[in-house]
């Protein structure tokens, strides 16, 4: 009589499914479908708010909340559609997507709404757990994780349930929690507490803010002109029944419903988030950079950790010179002459130093051009005084509209967008100089996270260009006012309220009873809230990635982890190879950790992380 050896079940569990959690199961079904084994396995996907889309991409939430890159260059999937079924691997785009449920507003270069990438996402979900190979198998789960313990037969996942779960890895893809307050914030939400009128409103996804109580007519102050603020200004407009409609000359007029309060808002700069130029890239373009190169930086330092400014910097604004200079001569001259301007360029490269781009091309007639300055472009109105509330409101719109002009040219013909476009194009190649103590700890911590981070995402990643007009229209029908340039946000003892003001615009003081926090939360180890978070910092599987050593030394606030596939390095140094950590948490550790997609059939690390954790996974469970 023969006997089989029945298989033990490999468990994996995915904790967080948003975009993160979702391309690892993704590459984990595709890796499983190629290794024919046969052998039985479990993918646990567990999430606290909804599984398929996560918290941030949630599909309950309102349309206006959009994304922030052309649907044609969004993918969720690692590869492109093929002759067989949807799958793992081979996948529609958001847009070819979209254009299949909402034929009369999907566009290639249009902006989905961040529902819709949810709900594309959980198509994604459907389409991979159907075509599992035969002995895999998909468990959603959905609840939040509070504990993770390491057992003899693996780790043990409590839920805020009560209920556990034994697994033999565990990949931990947990996304932005909220971290405890300090500083202003802390002084904010401490003087509201005392007050039971005013209110003080933390950072977080504006869909999860409790924007809605916040009473029709009430003065409310919004810290920061990011990203977020849009999102704010969204809810607390379109949300209340507004409308916004075109006029005959293509700008916008808002018609207010009632509901809406006042709102006031500030930021450093003064200026809202610049837009996105009209795209009139194809979705599988990739940028191949002339001068910002490995070669090129690493020729006065071969080996060792970086100066940003010193070895970094000059040479991404010599790339992005070139490419404004060259546009204007494409434009000028046609392609011939912008080629050639390229390759005088490149050769003056050759001496070891970044180029005088501008030098040059102004011997090719290309003259009255200053080289770029991220400072003043990140701060428009610096070292100006306004001399009243009406003098900044003119300054404001003006630039907005100036903007909007580049924008409407496009991120190919306008040599300014097209020059912006460079900090984006080569993320991923800065991403590799900073990851892993890759600059100098001072220089990481000062020159990059504290100056470069900031000013790269107020010029490369802006909003579509209606949010700008929707901005104008509110400043005109007087709901919204920017109180101008280093905002100010303090509580008044003896007002008992709020007030926000700028040292630049003379009387720019103005009292509030909200204040909206419209800044997402650095992550941060150390100050994070969330149970799973403490329990494993608290328990020393996670520790705080550091750069350096001695005096300069940087806490980062990173979860340490190795290079891929990213265990996490524990408190006494020991790595952990059942456990992975990828996206948020280990931002500051690598750096841009918040990319949640891929370009259509073009890998980036977002993919290749998350193969390389599957191909790991699925070797040490074999």
């Amino acid at each position: 009589m023969s006997t089989s050896k029945v298989q033990a079940v490999h468990r994996i569990a995915v904790v967080g499914s948003g975009p993160r959690g979702l391309i690892v199961v993704e590459r984990l079904a595709a890796r499983l479908a190629e290794d024919g084994s046969g052998r039985p396995v479990e993918i646990h996907l567990i999430d606290a708010v909804e599984v398929g889309a996560g918290r941030v991409y949630r599909t309950d939430q309102p349309d206006w909340f959009l994304m922030n890159t052309v649907a044609g260059m969004v993918s969720a999937f690692s590869g492109v559609p093929d002759d067989g079924p949807t799958r793992a691997g081979a996948g529609p785009s958001l847009y070819e997507w979209w254009r299949t449920v909402d034929p009369e507003n999907a566009t290639p270069d249009g902006y989905a709404a961040r529902a819709d990438y949810g709900r594309y996402t959980q198509f994604l979900l459907s389409a991979v757990e159907a075509n599992l190979p035969a002995t895999v198998s998909l468990v959603r789960t959905l609840s939040r994780v509070d504990d993770l313990r390491r057992t003899p037969d693996g780790y043990r996942l409590t839920f805020s349930t009560g209920t556990e779960l034994v697994v033999d890895q565990v990949v931990l893809t947990t996304g932005h929690s909220a971290p405890t307050l300090t500083g202003t914030e802390k002084a904010l939400a401490d003087f509201a507490a005392t007050r039971p009128h005013l209110r003080y409103i933390r950072g977080d996804s504006a869909a999860d803010m409790p924007l809605r109580d916040i009473p029709a007519g009430t003065p409310v102050g919004v810290i920061g002109l990011g990203l977020s603020f849009y999102d704010v200004l969204a809810e607390l407009t379109l949300g209340r029944g507004g409308r916004f409609t075109e006029r005959a000359d293509g700008s916008l007029e808002y018609l207010p419903s009632g509901a809406e309060p006042v709102i006031v808002a500030g930021s450093r700069s003064g200026m809202p988030l610049p837009a996105r130029g009209r795209n009139q890239k194809p979705p599988r373009y990739s940028y191949k950079a002339v001068l910002f190169t490995q070669d090129n930086i690493r020729g006065s330092r071969p080996v060792g950790p970086l100066d940003f400014r010193a070895d970094v910097l000059p040479w991404l604004l010599a790339e992005m010179d070139l490419v404004r200079c060259a546009t204007m001569l494409r434009q000028r001259s046609g392609e011939d002459s912008a080629a050639a301007f390229t390759g005088a360029v490149v050769r003056a490269a050759a001496t070891g130093a970044p180029p005088d781009v501008v030098a040059i091309a102004g011997r090719v007639g290309i003259t009255g051009v200053a080289p770029l300055d991220l400072d003043a472009l990140a701060r428009p109105f610096e070292g100006r005084r306004f001399a009243d509330r009406a003098e900044f409101d003119r300054a404001l719109v003006a630039t907005m509209r100036a903007d909007l002009r580049e924008a409407d040219l496009g991120n190919v013909d306008s040599p300014f967008k097209a020059a912006m476009d460079v900090i984006r194009d080569c993320r991923g190649f800065i991403m590799k100089l900073a990851d892993f103590s890759g600059l100098a700890p001072t220089s990481h911590r000062d020159d990059f996270i504290g100056w470069y981070a900031p000013r790269s995402a107020f010029l490369a990643a802006g909003p579509p260009p209606v949010r700008l007009r929707q901005v104008i229209a509110l400043l005109d029908c007087g709901l919204l006012r920017v109180i101008g340039p280093h905002a100010r946000f303090a509580g008044d003892p003896e007002l008992g309220r709020f007030t926000l003001s700028s040292p630049r615009v003379t009387g720019a003081r103005t009292p509030v009873d909200v204040i909206v926090d419209a800044r997402i939360p650095d992550p941060d180890l150390d100050r994070d809230l969330s149970p799973l978070t403490q329990r494993l910092r608290d328990s020393g599987i996670w520790s705080n990635y550091v750069n350096g050593e001695g005096p300069e030394a940087f806490r980062t606030g990173g979860v340490a982890v190795t290079t891929s596939p990213y265990h996490p390095v524990g408190r006494d140094g020991t790595v952990d190879t059942g456990l992975y950590v990828v996206g948020i948490p280990t931002e500051h550790t690598r750096w841009f950790m918040q990319v949640g997609s891929n370009r259509p059939g073009l890998w980036g690390d977002f993919v290749y992380d998350a193969d390389a954790i599957a191909a790991h996974v699925i070797k040490e469970g074999s």
